[in-house]
């Protein structure tokens, strides 16, 4: 009679053994077949991913992924072959500059002084929207190409962009190139801009995640499924970039149709503008290690207004241009109501350095103080 407990209860263990045994040969199996057949859709994917799918995609076979379109395919293809090609081959690199204006550039007595002496060594290109601009310098002289208007928040920005891209790049001998604006001036010499731009192994386009209103809230679901949500980014329209993509702006159709489309004032209830979204997203999803995700033209938006900061003659000295010639890091907000501050250095082939060397927006009254304090605030 007491033996019989005993048989019983070494009969519930062997079972609960086996059970224990059983279960953990079951999902060591199944681990094993979930690294061999990963998984195939994004569900499972958060299902084996503790944080997000941005990771675990990583090791996914090309297979496991979302099957692409052939025109993203072609376009993947384009994309990896333009980053791919080698630089023409040249004595004298040169940068491109360019402006985009609404007509007569207000600093150009001022860009004559940068320019002079470093001939061979740029290019310039006007793109004047509203009006045929009158040129002072001769560096200016037959330097417009033809212009369309452009009107602020619509694609037609976009499209002056590309338009003054496809003229510079039809020089091999620019390899470097600058968006700038009529109200843009030099904050260093020739040389230390030359050097900083040809010499730097990324292109400094502005590109950072807003979650608020301002940032992701304008992003459509109809750009699916080439853009998904996470891809959207924000940032300044006012780039410098490497010829290799350079061409990539120039040749894209497929996410500047998705943003023409889907990307403007007023569109299902929010308002997208496409020179704050279109290149900083082409660029997160095309090559995001090739960009330095900020821009080396400084402009102030500590007033949180719709526009930034306009200098008056009365702000510049040359205490401004120091402050802004000091600045190393870079600083991103969101648009939330309980906003974000993103500050980081500012890295020039991995080594810290000034983040500007340029700075806008001066009103067309502060040229003669500009002028003035070139000589002595320009670094070399």
């Amino acid at each position: 009679m007491q033996i019989l407990p005993m048989q019983h209860r070494h009969r519930q263990t062997s079972k609960r053994s086996l059970w224990i045994l059983g279960l953990f040969c079951f999902i060591s199996f199944f681990l094993l077949y979930c690294y061999v057949y990963p998984p195939q859709n994004s569900l499972t994917c958060y299902v084996y991913a503790s944080r997000d799918c941005k990771a675990f995609s990583v090791w996914l076979p090309p297979s496991a992924k979302r099957v692409l379109t052939d025109e993203e395919l072609a376009s993947q293809v384009i994309v990896t072959e333009m980053l791919r090609a080698p630089l023409p081959s040249t004595n004298s690199p040169k940068i491109a500059f360019m402006f985009l204006t609404p007509g007569t550039l207000p600093f150009e007595t001022l860009w004559d002084k940068f320019f002079s002496g470093h001939e061979g060594k740029f290019s310039v290109y006007v793109h004047a929207s509203k009006a045929k601009a009158v040129h002072q310098s001769s560096y200016f002289v037959n330097t417009d190409i033809r212009s369309d208007k452009v009107v602020w928040g619509q694609v037609s920005m976009i499209d002056a962009e590309r338009r003054l891209l496809g003229n510079a790049l039809k020089d091999p001998d620019n390899h470097h190139f600058v968006l700038l604006s009529d109200s843009c001036v030099p904050l260093y010499s020739f040389d230390y801009v030359y050097n900083y731009l040809l010499y730097s192994n990324l292109s400094y386009i502005d590109s950072f995640v807003d979650p608020g209103p301002h940032g992701n809230g304008r992003f459509s679901p109809r750009m699916l499924p080439e853009i998904e949500k996470k891809d959207f980014r924000k940032g300044a329209q006012w780039f410098s970039m490497k010829r290799q993509h350079a061409l990539i702006v120039v040749s894209d159709h497929l996410y500047y149709s998705k943003f023409k489309k889907y990307c403007r004032p007023r569109f299902e209830g929010r308002s997208c503008y496409c020179d704050e979204h279109y290149i900083p997203t082409l660029f997160n999803m095309v090559d995001p290690g090739g960009m330095a995700n900020w821009s080396v033209t400084h402009v102030d938006w500590s007033e949180h207004k719709w526009h930034p900061k306009s200098y008056r003659s009365q702000d510049v000295s040359y205490e401004l241009v120091q402050k802004l010639t000091s600045i190393d890091e870079s600083l991103h907000e969101t648009s939330e109501a309980k906003k974000q501050v993103d500050i980081r250095p500012c890295l020039w082939n991995g080594m810290k350095r000034p983040c500007y060397l340029f700075a806008r927006k001066f009103n067309p009254e502060t040229l003669h103080k500009l002028t003035q304090l070139f000589s002595n605030y320009t670094a070399s």
